[in-house]
C-alpha cells in the first residue's frame, strides 16, 4: 500500500477581547496556534469542505477559562492534531474519524 500524505491545516488565533454573546463580553482572551491533519484523499477533501464551513461559522474554536485566564481552545468538533499516534493520541490511524466528523458536521 502506498503511504498517504497528510493535508496540514494551521490556524493562528490572535489574542483579543470577547464579543457580545460570549459569557464574559469585553474580557481579554489569549490566542494560540493550532494544527490539524486530514488525509489527502477524496474522503479527506470532503471533510475539509465541511470543516471550512464550520470554521467560517465560528464553530471550530471556543473561548474557555483555563488556570484563571480566558483562552482560545478547540471547539466541540474533533480535529486530529497528530499524523501519528493513533486514536489514543488524537492521531491516525483512526478508521472511524472521517465518518464521525462528517456525521457531526
Amino acid at each position: 500500500t502506498k503511504s498517504q500524505k497528510p493535508d496540514l491545516w494551521l490556524f493562528t488565533m490572535f489574542s483579543s477581547r470577547s464579543k457580545v454573546g460570549h459569557p464574559h463580553p469585553g474580557q481579554p482572551y489569549k490566542g494560540g496556534c493550532f494544527i490539524a491533519f486530514l488525509p489527502d484523499n477524496r474522503e479527506g477533501q470532503k471533510t475539509a469542505v465541511l470543516l471550512k464551513k464550520a470554521f467560517e461559522q465560528g464553530l471550530t474554536f471556543r473561548i474557555k477559562s483555563c488556570d484563571g485566564e480566558e483562552r482560545v481552545t478547540w471547539g466541540l468538533i474533533p480535529h486530529k492534531t497528530s499524523w501519528h499516534g493513533s486514536k489514543a493520541r488524537n492521531g491516525y490511524p483512526d478508521a472511524h474519524y472521517l465518518h464521525k466528523v462528517c456525521t457531526i458536521l
